[in-house]
């Protein structure tokens, strides 16, 4: 793996170099982890003019602090003394010293006191903004990524799977929840990719709805939303079930609507689409039943070492799909006080040659009565 990520710096070298700085100093986590293999608490990374000047700098480590990935073995540390500063401000230290006139920054990263940090122990040193450069090379994924994020969709649907085999009525938002997040890690996962989201009856169908003491009651809407973290890799899932024997029929109209919506939002999923087009595809179907005003702001977004990452299928986006995109459509609805239907899917953009997208949460979309 080490060539992987030396090959992820160079890409970053010379974006770096286009735009007239020596040097790059990546403070995000997830951006440190993507170019250096690991993430360790508060570590930066500075990456130099030619591969041997590449450096990971960390404060120093409390004894068994867990690490947040694996770090390139071939790649340069240095590890401050205790009380031995902000990794950040010895990076720029070091690059002022090495000769280097300019060095980019994520200014989206780094607070204003920071910055000024920055500025006060390299004078003379001229910040640029690295801007999102790290992200935006983040956006395709190769094999091996998009392998961790089938296991991590692979883990989810067992989750859920398992749930569904259970006595749901009478139980808690919150409770459900707590499960779904143990059988995550029992199945193999890290940890949840985000907060699990149960919401039953007049809660269900909302986007980020956080789990309450309100119990499951036949009739209702069941709606979940989970996500499996494996190596660092974050999948989505999301589904709605009917408590009971059988859906109402406004409970049939209303999934069927939105089970459309996020098909067309899949279908749409081509290299070469636009970020818009996908959105406006499912959008319209809901907007043509009169739910403009009811349905969720975006119908996706990327997924990968965050779980909502570039690109934002939004109806304001810019900018088109690549194949090797992993991304989530997620179209929803919630009517107040009666409740709503989301469904969502975590995929992988393909080549039409290569079988169109792939589906990576398997789970039913079958209207299930539970």
């Amino acid at each position: 793996m080490s060539q992987v990520y030396a090959d992820r710096r160079v890409r970053l070298r010379d974006r770096v170099a286009a735009a007239g700085s020596a040097a790059a100093l990546v403070s995000r986590p997830a951006n440190v982890r993507y170019l250096a293999g690991g993430a360790p608490p508060g570590a930066v990374l500075l990456v130099g003019p030619e591969p041997g000047a590449d450096l990971l700098i960390r404060p120093l480590a409390a004894e068994g602090e867990p690490l947040d990935g694996r770090l390139d073995e071939l790649l340069r540390q240095q590890q401050l003394p205790l009380g031995g500063g902000d990794p950040a401000v010895a990076a720029a230290e070091l690059a002022r010293r090495s000769g280097a006139d300019g060095l980019a920054v994520e200014e989206h990263d780094l607070t204003v006191a920071r910055h000024r940090d920055l500025g006060a122990a390299a004078p003379g040193l001229r910040l640029a903004d690295l801007a999102c450069a790290v992200e935006q090379l983040r956006v395709v994924k190769d094999e091996d990524e998009i392998a961790c994020l089938r296991i991590a969709a692979e883990i989810a649907d067992q989750a859920l799977g398992e749930l569904l085999e259970s006595i749901l009525v009478g139980r808690t938002e919150r409770h459900l929840a707590l499960e779904l997040e143990r059988r995550l890690v029992d199945h193999g996962a890290d940890g949840a990719a985000f907060p699990t989201s149960v919401a039953t009856g007049p809660h269900s169908g909302r986007r980020g709805h956080r789990p309450t003491d309100r119990r499951v009651e036949e009739g209702d809407f069941l709606s979940v939303c989970l996500g499996a973290d494996y190596h660092g890799y974050r999948c989505e899932i999301g589904r709605t079930f009917v408590i009971g024997t059988a859906p109402a029929d406004w409970q049939i109209e209303l999934y069927e609507l939105v089970f459309a919506a996020q098909k067309a939002g899949r279908e749409s999923l081509v290299p070469g689409a636009g970020y818009r087009d996908v959105d406006r595809a499912a959008r319209q179907i809901l907007d043509a039943a009169g739910h403009a005003e009811t349905a969720v702001p975006l119908t996706g977004h990327g997924v990968g070492l965050e779980i909502d990452e570039d690109p934002q299928l939004s109806p304001s986006a810019m900018g088109k799909l690549d194949a090797c995109v992993p991304v989530t459509v997620e179209p929803g609805v919630h009517l107040p006080g009666r409740g709503g239907v989301r469904i969502d899917d975590t995929l992988v953009v393909r080549q039409e040659a290569d079988g169109g997208p792939e589906l990576l949460t398997i789970t039913t979309k079958e209207l299930l009565a539970l």
